[in-house]
């Protein structure tokens, strides 16, 4: 694998140093290494992110962490955290999952320095493919560290990984008093099993437990993938069953197959007396009659539910810095500022080890705006009090160089303070995925988390996330109409923005109701910037009149794509399915009919051939009684694949009421992923997949 400094500077070290948005960001090379303190004095927490792109969109990756004593190995199987295991009792390791960037996604590892146990002297953070995947077919990967406030410390740039499936991006250690970070882009042909067992981590999977003859198979697989044999040993010979010992227990070790979820039990049924009734909440909706109630009803509900379970307040605050340990919120709290005292919306402490790290909150309702102003004040009273962050709260949604509100921050003090923005969008992801698929320790908690659900839901409490495509919607869908909107417009690349924003909440709100990754496959060379790119796709919607996006959800079988044609004012979803390797293109064809038994009947089904021409297609209600009908005439004509779509009529609103644009690209997108993309998210195997063969 050969790693090269981007810069490509004459004399590369860690001296090299480049400017980012006035941010010093340190340029490692393989092996170089570089003190955190000499970077920065806010180290007690850091943010370590994995980047990685995919020419095809489709690529990904998993990261893990390994605790390491000073033999180099781990002390225990319960040192090695991944994606079964994402988060350390004591609060020092937290696995913050994917988060979509401009050029691909990135893994996001919180780690609290002060909370790792003394005898462990080196974390070693790496990552993982898997399928027989390598990560020389990915692009920009890359490593980056944070600091407590949000300022990139350091980066680390790999190209020509080679053919490894899984690589040592780098690791922190010990000297001293002090933790320093190396860059070590090791990479393994074995995979995760090879990199695990290599510190001593002893796996095991379920399959294994089940071999009788066969020798144990170590799996290794990730989620949404089958697993997949990567290590083999050779079968020792078996004493007479009476000469056996009986079977002992073994201890609990890491199980890297994917962990089954059990699903939410159905609702009992309910005593009330009619329809009419409606339970009692721990926090009622009805008594909101102004955005101000709701400002301070949806802090105060939100901060107390943080406070009362653990593990939501820290997947919360664990991605600006705060570190694990005893959480205590308030709310309406009056701090000296100037002649005129400011109340912020709220504030979270969280005391560490004696030390207490401390955010103010302001929160926004409903389409309200957050004010520069009030913003810039609370940053203000933060810096001068020493506080680590300023926190924003609402229905908007953040996007990669575009801040909400632009603030002035003065370099010169010794004390940073960092500014983070959270949508009420992500609030209610959280909380999905720790009902649906994580869970929270008891039942009370999970009760109560619940409830928040239900509030933030409800019409009245104007937590809906982002819910207005803004003032330049109907003058580009007039001008795309009467085909007067120009290249260059400022009003088209407004609309591109909001559609980033719809998108990125669509890819929440439904991960959060399937319990797994959903991201924006955001196809863009590596190192384009954020602007440019938007303003690339501003030009192609006034020429095409077409916004479109591609979301990657976990374990379906292709990208399912959204396309939003202004012209026609029609909504397309649609999913392509790569043809099989083996097989009959019949047998294909009514395989694919037969799984799609359940799949409404305007479904429109498309052969995929090779060459610019199109093949076949039809309405699944015509093609269930004759599947034939998908094959190409011409029979020497190769088929690629099939492309699934559902088409819908667009809302003609700008906003998020029964009749508007963005009430009907979430009702698509779910209609299509239930209706159709959840019976194709695995291919039939063994009693099934005998049985259509001998119905075909």
């Amino acid at each position: 694998m050969r790693v090269v400094c981007p810069l490509k500077c004459p004399v590369c070290d860690t001296s090299q140093v480049s400017q980012r948005w006035g941010i010093s960001v340190r340029d490692m090379t393989m092996g170089s290494n570089v003190s955190l303190t000499a970077l920065s004095e806010n180290i007690g927490s850091a943010i370590v992110s994995l980047g990685w792109s995919s020419p095809t969109g489709e690529g990904d990756a998993d990261v893990s962490v390994l605790l390491l004593d000073g033999n180099g190995k781990v002390r225990s199987d319960a040192d090695f955290y991944f994606y079964n295991n994402p988060v350390a009792a004591d609060g020092s390791v937290q696995l913050l999952g994917k988060e979509p960037t401009g050029d691909g996604s990135e893994d996001r590892i919180s780690f609290d320095l002060t909370a790792v146990p003394a005898e462990v002297e080196r974390i070693v953070v790496a990552a993982s493919r898997y399928e027989g995947a390598r990560f020389g077919e990915l692009d920009g990967l890359k490593v980056t560290l944070a600091d407590a406030v949000g300022e990139s410390l350091l980066r680390f740039v790999i190209e020509d990984a080679g053919q490894v499936s899984a690589i040592i991006f780098g690791e922190l250690y010990r000297r001293g008093e002090e933790w320093k970070f190396r860059a070590v882009g090791q990479g393994y042909e074995s995979g995760l099993a090879g990199l695990a067992t290599d510190f001593g981590v002893d796996i095991e999977d379920d399959e294994a437990e089940s071999a009788t003859e066969a020798a144990p198979e170590l799996i290794v697989s990730s989620p949404g993938t089958p697993p997949q044999a990567t290590l083999e040993a050779v079968p020792a010979p078996r004493p007479p069953a009476e000469e056996q010992a009986p079977p002992k227990k073994r201890a609990g070790r890491p199980r890297t197959a994917k962990k089954r979820v059990t699903p939410c039990k159905a609702p009992v049924k309910s005593l009330a007396e009619n329809e009419s009734w409606r339970q009692a909440r721990l926090f009622p909706v009805s008594a909101l009659k102004n955005d101000r109630d709701r400002e301070t009803r949806a802090t105060s509900v939100l901060l107390s539910v943080m406070a009362q379970v653990p593990r939501f307040g820290r997947r919360v605050t664990a991605p600006f810095g705060a570190p694990s340990g005893r959480m205590e919120t308030f709310t309406e709290v009056s701090l000296p500022h100037g002649d005129t005292p400011r109340r912020p919306d709220g504030v979270i402490r969280v005391e560490r080890a004696g030390k207490l790290w401390t955010a103010l909150v302001e929160t926004k309702t409903n389409g309200n705006p957050l004010k520069s102003d009030q913003v810039q004040a609370y940053m203000d009273i933060a810096a001068r009090r020493g506080y680590e962050a300023v926190i924003t709260l609402s229905n908007d949604v953040a996007l990669e160089g575009s801040p909400l509100v632009d603030v002035k921050i003065d370099r010169r003090r010794k004390h940073q303070v960092a500014l983070w923005h959270l949508s009420w969008a992500e609030v209610a992801h959280q909380a999905q995925m720790l009902i649906r698929h994580e869970g929270v320790g008891n039942a009370a908690r999970t009760w109560l988390l619940q409830d928040l659900l239900h509030y933030l839901q409800h019409d009245n409490s104007g937590c809906h996330g982002f819910q207005n495509m803004g003032a330049a919607w109907v003058p580009v869908r007039n001008g795309i109409n009467d085909e007067t909107l120009c290249q260059g417009d400022p009003r088209a690349l407004e609309v591109v923005e909001s559609w980033e924003r719809l998108i990125r909440q669509v890819c929440l709100r439904l991960g959060g109701e399937l319990g797994q990754k959903v991201l924006p496959a955001q196809r863009s060379r590596r190192g384009t910037d954020p602007g440019a790119r938007r303003a690339r796709l501003a030009d192609q919607l006034c020429l095409e009149g077409r916004l479109q996006a591609e979301l990657r959800v976990e374990g379906a079988p292709g990208l399912l794509t959204i396309s939003a044609d202004l012209r026609t004012a029609k909504l397309r979803t649609s999913v392509e399915i790569p043809a099989p390797e083996q097989g009959y293109p019949l047998t294909w064809a009514k395989r694919l009919v037969r799984r799609l038994a359940e799949a409404p009947a305007d479904l429109h089904v498309e052969t995929l051939v090779e060459g610019d021409a199109g093949g076949p297609r039809g309405t699944l209600e015509r093609l269930r009684p004759e599947p034939g009908d998908l094959l190409p005439k011409d029979g020497s004509t190769r088929i690629t694949g099939f492309r699934l779509s559902l088409f819908k009529g667009m809302g003609s609103g700008r906003g998020s009421a029964e009749s508007g644009f963005i009430r009907s690209v979430d009702d698509a997108v779910h209609r299509f992923h239930t209706s159709v993309v959840a019976h194709l998210d695995a291919p039939a195997s063994g009693r099934t997949a005998a049985r259509e063969r001998a119905t075909v």
